[in-house]
């Protein structure tokens, strides 16, 4: 039986077991991922981004169905922080409601353009901010539940850089909507931490990357579970586009280029920091090149398991913290 404490409006709204959010990611976020999310007990986004062409978002999504069948999954879509000429969010939003996909999971800028086009098809609507300032503004133009991401995250933390703990106790405070805290999780004691702050659960990225169904190569995911909480790194500042990667080659040349020219443009970055290199980790296994997003909870993935596996041990380090809790509060009300 899954515990009382795990009985969240997250849960409520996906219809999952856990109150675990298994966040898009860029390239990686497939059917196999969003099915073995499904399998484990908690929910998993595709990442609409990792399909150029419509008709393969369409396929992918089929399969997706396919393999979850009556459990849920739902699409990431990931906007530039700016709006860009030619760019093809709204078509991707279309085709997601035209699907019949239940839920989407945005970021990047404020989604309150598409709103119109998500909610007449009835999609449950979750925006990723890097801080609360951002929730707030979330909450105003009518997402249904809101994911906040901290400092210690992988990819893009924002320029604020409030840690996760500072974000739960903020957002307990000053939002009404459902909330998930994220960045730097990666053990069940800190999924009962932000409950007990007011979370409606927390959403994982760097500790899923080590999952046997995440079809990246077995020596990128050896190389995550050898790093440790200290091999990250922050960069892209100077371009107002802060990421959190790896500390490898390529992001030491980056924060280099950035230190003798702090004024330096998206163009003479662009030949590093381009996802193009970074892909080619995922099927080389080389994670000396690439900005490879990773966040502080490196130091929690200590090794490749199913998907299954690791949201068990997640179940029972949280189950485990409730017991901690639970004899001094009965001692309390004695």
């Amino acid at each position: 039986m899954t515990d009382a404490a795990f009985d969240t409006p997250l849960t409520r709204a996906y219809g999952t077991r856990l109150p675990i959010v298994a966040g898009g990611l860029m390239w990686l976020g497939d059917a196999a991922y969003v099915s073995a999310a499904a399998g484990a007990g908690i929910m998993g986004f595709l990442t609409a981004a990792s399909f150029k062409d419509p008709a393969d978002l369409r396929a992918e999504i089929a399969k997706a169905r396919a393999a979850c069948g009556d459990r849920p999954f739902g699409v990431n879509v990931s906007m530039l922080p700016k709006l860009v000429e030619g760019e093809s969010v709204a078509e991707t939003f279309r085709l997601i409601a035209g699907e019949g996909v239940r839920f989407v999971e945005t970021s990047g800028r404020n989604p309150e353009p598409y709103l119109p086009i998500l909610k007449d098809a009835g999609v449950h609507v979750l925006h990723k901010v890097p801080s609360v300032r951002f929730a707030q503004k979330a909450q105003a133009v009518g997402v249904d539940m809101v994911a906040i991401v901290g400092a210690e995250c992988g990819g893009h933390p924002g320029l604020d850089l409030i840690g996760s703990a500072v974000n739960m106790a903020l957002a307990e405070r000053r939002l009404d909507i459902p909330f998930l805290i994220g960045g730097g999780i990666g053990a069940g004691g800190q999924i009962v931490a932000a409950l007990a702050n007011g979370a409606a659960g927390v959403v994982l990225g760097t500790r899923l990357l080590v999952a046997q169904e995440v079809s990246a190569h077995p020596d990128y995911k050896a190389a995550l579970v050898a790093a440790s909480e200290r091999d990250t790194m922050l960069t892209m500042g100077s371009v107002r586009n802060t990421i959190r990667t790896l500390a490898n080659e390529t992001a030491k040349t980056v924060a280099e280029i950035e230190r003798t020219d702090p004024d330096v443009g998206i163009d003479v970055l662009m030949p590093h920091v381009t996802g193009a290199i970074g892909r080619r980790a995922y099927v080389t296994g080389d994670v000396s090149k690439g900005m490879l997003s990773a966040g502080q909870s490196l130091g929690l993935t200590d090794r490749i398991a199913p998907m299954a596996d690791i949201v068990a041990q997640l179940e029972a380090e949280a189950l485990a913290a409730l017991d901690r809790l639970r004899p001094r509060a009965k001692a309390a009300v004695a």
